[in-house]
This record gives C-alpha cells, structure tokens and sequence, in this order.
C-alpha cells in the first residue's frame, strides 16, 4: 500500500519530488521498524502502541523534535490514505500525539550584510556570473522558495507587468509584484540567453541551456552568503526569511506577507513578527530612561 501511497501523493496531491522523497524516507524507517520491533511486514497492521513506540525510539536517539513531528505527519496522510481507500475503518493515529517543538525564530542576514553582498560579491563577467547575481537578487526581492525559482518559466517572467509568476506547494499558482531595479538585470540576462542561442523554456538555466538544480543552486548561494555574514545557515531560505522579516521591518502588512510568501495560514507569516518585536524591545530599551 505504500508504494500505491506514494503515486497518490505524486498524481493526485501534486506533492514535490522533494517531499515525495521525505515521505517515501519516513516510510521506509517506520515499515523497517515494525519489521525488526515488531516482526511485521504491512504497515497498514500498525498500532497506535506501535507507532508511538517508534516516535519514543526517535526521541530516544536525539531526533529533533521538528523531525519527529514531520514523521508523524507522514504517517496521519497515509493511515486517512488508507481510510479514504477502505483499507481501515479507524486510524491508528487518532490516539497518537505528536511531541511539541519549540518555537524557533527564522535565521535572516541583515540589511548591511545584504548590501555588503551586492556591492562586493565578486560575480565572473560571464554568463554564469550575470545569472547568479540575477537569482541572489531574485530571491532577496521576491522571497520566493528555492523549487520555485528552478521551475520558473521564461514566460513567468512579465518585465512589462514588472511582475513573476511562480508555481508554489500543491501547485498553487501566486503573482509577485518585481521592482524595475530587478527589471533592469532580467533584461540584460535575457539578452545574454539570446545571444548564447539558449532555448530552454526554464528561465534558469546554465551556458548550455540544460536547467538549474536544486544543489547547484544552494552550493551558490552559502558560497555568496558566506563572504557577507556568519550565520551557520546560509541558504536560499535563509533569503526567504530575509525577505520577509526586511519587509515587515519596513511596514508591510502581515497579510500582503502572507500573499507574497504564498503561505497557506497566516500562523505561518507570524513567526517573522518575533524578529521584528525583539528588534523594537532593544530600541525600547536603549532610548527609554528606564530602559
């Protein structure tokens, strides 16, 4: 049933190869667990005693909280997986708590480093440079996620508009307004892919037209990030927590956030008002007498 699970989630749900991979993972670790615990080969034999023995053996082996959750997630989608197919009448997991995570604020480069980035950041005066510094740009305007900028189209891509089109989780369309500063490196990275003969449909893409990859684009961005800041994390959604956190620091309303970030609850977006509220308690501090 697992495997008929998985197609679901890729034809039916629309999920990403990335998070078929993470389910595809939890499922395997929970199904070997039941076999070698439990010496059970169908997970759809599972007990709830089973499944929180297993999460118990993962907080056990010092398994973050946060992985531990998105486990149990997995098993709820694939136990109503199997309600919904008449396999089960009732959902081990309806007597499974999940443990709580604690609440940790986003990682985000602040605005100096950011423009630190932009001024010094040695790009090659190449195709490959141009492009690069394109999608650091890219991401620090419009908060897009990493999956979102690789499957970008050339014609997602509206300079007239002075707008982008991106394709979110569970295939949600979203449009993001773009700024005619980004309008300007568009133009002249399009006119390059002219130039190269690039015919590729992805807007992204390397000199020879085959597209941009998830690492490849991650190994770019740390290698740039780490010239400017220190954080530990240096990734395109440490950008996206840049974004965010940078534009609610200047005004913007939660909900216009929301849109942008193409949340699907507002719970989501809050989390970005925290850097926001310590940012005003330290300035409360520092200019109150009694601070």
């Amino acid at each position: 049933m697992v495997v008929k699970f998985l197609e679901y989630l890729k034809h039916e749900k629309n999920y990403s190869p990335h998070t078929l991979v993470s389910y595809q993972n939890d499922m395997d670790q929970f199904a070997a667990y039941l076999k070698d615990t439990y010496e059970i080969e169908k997970t759809e034999e599972a007990t709830s005693t089973m499944i929180r023995s297993w999460m118990a053996s993962l907080m056990q082996e010092k398994i973050a909280a946060r992985t531990v959750i998105r486990k149990a997630s997995t098993l709820r989608t694939y136990y109503k997986f199997l309600l919904r197919e008449g396999v089960l009448t009732k959902s081990p997991m309806a007597k499974v708590t999940a443990p709580k995570a604690p609440q940790r604020l986003p990682v985000f480069v602040n605005k100096k480093e950011m423009e630190t980035l932009f001024k010094v950041a040695d790009f090659p005066q190449n195709f490959d440079g141009m492009r690069d510094h394109l999608i650091l740009e890219m991401f620090y305007a419009t908060g897009i996620r990493r999956a979102e900028l690789i499957t970008m189209k050339d014609a997602d891509v509206n300079v007239f508009n002075l707008t982008i089109k991106v394709l979110g989780k569970r295939n949600k369309e979203r449009i993001i307004p773009i700024t005619p500063f980004l309008k300007k490196y568009i133009e002249e990275y399009r006119a390059e892919k002219k130039k190269l003969g690039i015919k590729n449909a992805c807007f992204f893409t390397h000199e020879d037209g085959d597209p941009m990859h998830d690492k490849q684009v991650y190994l770019m961005v740390k290698k740039y990030l780490g010239t400017v800041t220190t954080l530990q994390k240096k990734s395109p959604h440490v950008l996206r927590h840049t974004f965010a956190t940078h534009i609610l620091d200047n005004g913007a309303d939660i909900n216009t956030v929301k849109e942008l970030l193409g949340h699907a609850n507002l719970s989501a977006t809050q989390v970005y008002t925290h850097n926001t509220l310590e940012k005003l308690k330290r300035v409360y501090k520092q200019a109150h007498p009694r601070g």
